[in-house]
């Protein structure tokens, strides 16, 4: 391949990752029809690795692949549709879609497509996975694994979502200020899983998770100016700038996997995690509290403990007390047993580990089995741990905590 034609595939690859939601966002909000702005956007990206390196990139890639997607809508639509609806159509796909394509500044409405996500009349357990695939671009199998769901399932219950988007003909806006309680918790919902999925990914390997950490916090940042008086859309910022903070500190120099206990702080970015630390005290001064701030204060005792030396565990374990109480979540659950091992020992901490029997979720879940084996080899018990370590491997995707699980396993005795 020339070098040309490799740079243009590159940034064909660029603004496929960097721009699906924004163009997805914007021609859904004009057309009302998701999965057709889906379809014909996901046409568009596939013309783009054919014709760029043929004939160079275009000086504006957005515009180009709007341009091309909204040719694709037309053509579909003239295909399915008949009568003055058809005509009404075509009028919106020929005139409003083709100057905004003339145009470089192209309107970014993600923000008005997830609100209109978290509308009453979809389901609400399929909201923020629809956020998920529409705004951030990640498939069924990725948000399955983010809500511990099966993909199957997921796939069904987004496809009928997006049929209720259109047959409903709900508004792609931000909601008016008595609509958001019933809105807010899941676009942050979507925007935390989001993050969640890239910081994952901390060296940046997988192309699908590189730019989520930035796309959340963008997201997070903008749902944040929007409405400065919602402690959790403060809070949830607060908690991704003090998780984003660490994450040079992550790998060390060879590549290698760095728990938050062996960190290097000097590598942790400090300006961030003061602002993480301003906003958490603006929305603790807004009078109520959530999961988003207590998200927050964890990750903020974590680092009043590396700056001052004081053991703090008594006070993280009372901050996972009251998430656990308002989220039910057995991720919160697995670490709250291992702060509790800190604080009271493995075998405290192990009788307060939720049991997979109880919540069939946790047996795809790779943290909960790490943490297992860590708590069962403290307390001798070297058979069983050898074995929560070995499903750990299995399930973790990333190599560099593969290889950090298997010197742990490795380290046991015989």
């Amino acid at each position: 391949m020339k070098e040309g034609d490799a740079h243009a595939r590159r940034t064909a690859d660029a603004v496929a990752r960097r721009s699906y939601g924004k163009l997805v966002a914007f021609l859904a909000a004009r057309t009302r029809d998701l999965a057709a702005a889906e379809d014909a956007l996901s046409e568009a990206f596939a013309s783009a690795l054919l014709d760029w390196p043929l004939h160079g990139c275009p000086t504006n890639p957005e515009a180009w692949l709007l341009t091309v997607a909204r040719r694709k809508m037309i053509d579909v639509a003239r295909r399915r549709s008949n009568g003055e609806a058809a005509t009404g159509q075509l009028q919106i796909l020929a005139e409003g879609l083709d100057a905004a394509a003339a145009d470089a500044d192209i309107p970014d409405r993600r923000l008005a497509l997830m609100f209109a996500c978290a509308h009453p009349a979809i389901e609400a357990g399929v909201r923020a996975p629809l956020m998920l695939q529409v705004v951030v671009g990640l498939d069924a199998k990725r948000i399955a694994s983010a809500f511990l769901m099966s993909p199957a399932a997921i796939g069904k219950r987004l496809v009928r979502a997006k049929s209720k988007i259109r047959q409903a003909g709900i508004p792609f806006r931000i909601p008016e200020r008595e609509e958001l309680p019933g809105r807010l918790d899941t676009v942050l919902d979507a925007i935390y899983a989001a993050f969640a999925e890239g910081w994952t990914d901390p060296g940046g390997t997988d192309i699908v998770r590189r730019d989520l950490t930035e796309e959340a916090l963008f997201l997070a940042r903008l749902v944040a100016e929007l409405l400065p008086e919602e402690p959790e859309a403060l809070g949830l910022l607060a908690f991704m700038l003090h998780a984003e903070a660490r994450r040079r500190a992550r790998r060390n120099g060879d590549g290698e996997y760095v728990p938050l206990a062996d960190q290097d702080a000097a590598l942790w970015d400090w300006p961030m995690i003061g602002e993480a630390e301003t906003l958490l005290r603006l929305a603790s001064a807004l009078g109520s509290i959530g999961r988003y701030q207590l998200e927050g204060a964890l990750l903020s005792a974590h680092v009043y403990r590396r700056r001052t030396g004081h053991a703090n565990w008594a006070d993280i374990v009372r901050l996972y007390d009251a998430l656990s109480a308002l989220t039910g979540s057995p991720v919160v659950a697995v670490n709250r047993a291992l702060a509790i091992a800190e604080l009271r020992g493995a075998r405290s901490a192990l009788e307060a580990m939720p049991a997979v029997a109880a919540d069939v979720r946790l047996a795809q879940y790779q943290p909960y089995w790490a943490a297992r084996a860590e708590l069962l080899a403290k307390t001798d018990a070297h058979g069983e741990a050898r074995r929560a370590y070995e499903i750990a491997i299995g399930l973790e995707r990333d190599p560099a905590v593969r290889r950090f699980l298997q010197r742990r396993q490795s380290a046991l005795p015989a």
